[in-house]
């Protein structure tokens, strides 16, 4: 499994944390120039609540100025939702008339496996902004996402070790005309991915989302189904970066891909974390980079094993726990 580390910018905006008890607004940076993450001094200990640590932000940094928050932990994230960290936000929204970009669970391994992250409805945020315009969540233990209406989403991304169908169904019932980045780590059933291809047709269909460019399905343990969902898909003929990576790829899912719809009008392709054999990365390579499309086939820590007891050969995505 990979290490999952803290994101390091939003909204183009690279990433700063929130100022400490002896920092003055002068020993920060312009409000609207960083991306403020915000966390518990502790995950584990709660010396600092989150909630604590978000009202000393809000009293030493000028708020109508900043574009992008990234939430890290709150206490006890391995068991509690962040209730009181979006109750928060909410209450403090008519002070953050320029935010822009909101990630929520910026927490990496050492802190809570992402497979543990605990969340909750997260659609009221989206409805308590309304010129949001990228969201991301890391977690799904309890995630919830119902179908919902946000004009001015552009970015929706969703980290996870098993996103829930309900989710997956979810965001694609939902009308998000403005969007223009999809990214769903899908999962595997070890950690409540429970989702089919099929679940992603509303997605696929090129229906939904008209304005979408850049769309990941990826970290799946059923990367050889979505590739073949792919490979007919109508969306794809309007996207400009596919990325089907750090899932369970195989030869089967590429061949399939391969034998769709031409995909040589994309600006690339990413299928890192892989189970490709030779032959069929020369394919791939001849096919597409020979068009001008960037291409990642690094196997990127791929491995395998093989059940002592009935030879079945085992692989895996590329973050689970």
């Amino acid at each position: 499994m990979s290490y999952v580390d803290h994101i390091e910018e939003l909204y183009g905006l690279r990433a700063f944390h929130s100022p400490g008890p002896s920092d003055t607004a002068a020993d920060l940076p312009r409000p609207d120039t960083v991306a403020w993450r915000i966390a518990a001094s502790d995950a584990y200990d709660a010396d600092e609540t989150w909630e604590e640590a978000f009202a000393r932000f809000c009293a030493t940094v000028d708020t109508t100025r900043v574009r992008a928050l990234i939430i890290g932990p709150w206490e006890g994230a391995y068991d509690s939702a962040p209730s009181k960290v979006m109750e928060a936000l909410l209450a403090a929204r008519d002070r953050l008339p320029a935010l822009r970009a909101l990630f929520l669970g910026d927490i990496m391994s050492e802190e809570c496996e992402i497979s543990w992250i605990t969340h909750t409805d997260v659609s009221p945020l989206l409805a308590g902004f309304p010129a949001l315009e990228e969201f991301g969540v890391r977690g799904s233990n309890g995630l919830k996402f119902p179908a919902l209406r946000h004009d001015a989403l552009r970015s929706l991304a969703m980290e996870s070790g098993g996103l829930p169908v309900d989710v997956v169904r979810g965001v694609g019932a939902s009308e998000l005309p403005a969007l223009e980045h999809l990214d769903l780590w899908l999962g595997t059933s070890w950690y409540g991915a429970d989702s089919e291809a099929a679940d992603l047709e509303p997605i696929l269909s090129g229906d939904r989302f008209p304005r979408l460019r850049h769309l990941a399905l990826r970290n799946s343990e059923i990367q050889d189904e979505v590739a073949a969902a792919v490979a007919s898909a109508p969306v794809v003929a309007r996207l400009d970066v596919l990325d089907l990576s750090m899932g369970t790829l195989s030869d089967e899912g590429a061949v399939a891909l391969l034998g769709g719809q031409p995909l040589t009008h994309l600006k690339k392709l990413d299928l890192h974390h892989n189970y490709l054999s030779e032959p069929i990365r020369q394919r791939l390579t001849e096919t597409l980079v020979a068009a001008g499309v960037e291409i990642d086939l690094n196997p990127d820590g791929a491995e395998e094993d093989e059940d002592e007891e009935d030879g079945t050969v085992n692989r895996y995505v590329s973050v689970g726990e």
